[in-house]
């Protein structure tokens, strides 16, 4: 329980975004189609902030989570619909290209 509190809030450690990557991490970026489209971290999968809840069922429950957005605002809110619906493992990468920085 404190560990699900810790991931919804952020609060703790640094995450090892590659290592979670090496691990199986899904990569979900909530930009626009036509953002994804200037540019994206290759292997991510676009699924755009509003469509989100409907498109739950292309995400795995059972591998971590990363999402990723242009600037970390709407992967924030990915990140806490991801884990009111039950995902446990999610992490807010924040903007994609700093994210791709660090993997």
């Amino acid at each position: 329980m404190i560990q699900l509190l810790k991931n919804l809030f952020g609060i703790g450690g640094s995450v090892d975004y590659a290592q979670l990557v090496k691990e199986g991490a899904q990569i979900i970026d909530v930009r626009s189609p036509g953002e994804f489209a200037g540019g994206h971290i290759r292997g991510s999968v676009n699924i755009p902030l509003p469509d989100l809840q409907k498109n739950l069922k292309k995400i795995k429950k059972d591998k971590a989570v990363i999402t990723c957005c242009a600037s970390g605002m709407r992967s924030s809110s990915a990140k806490s619909m991801l884990m009111t619906a039950g995902y446990t493992n999610v992490h807010n990468g924040g903007g994609w290209m700093s994210l791709q920085n660090k993997l």
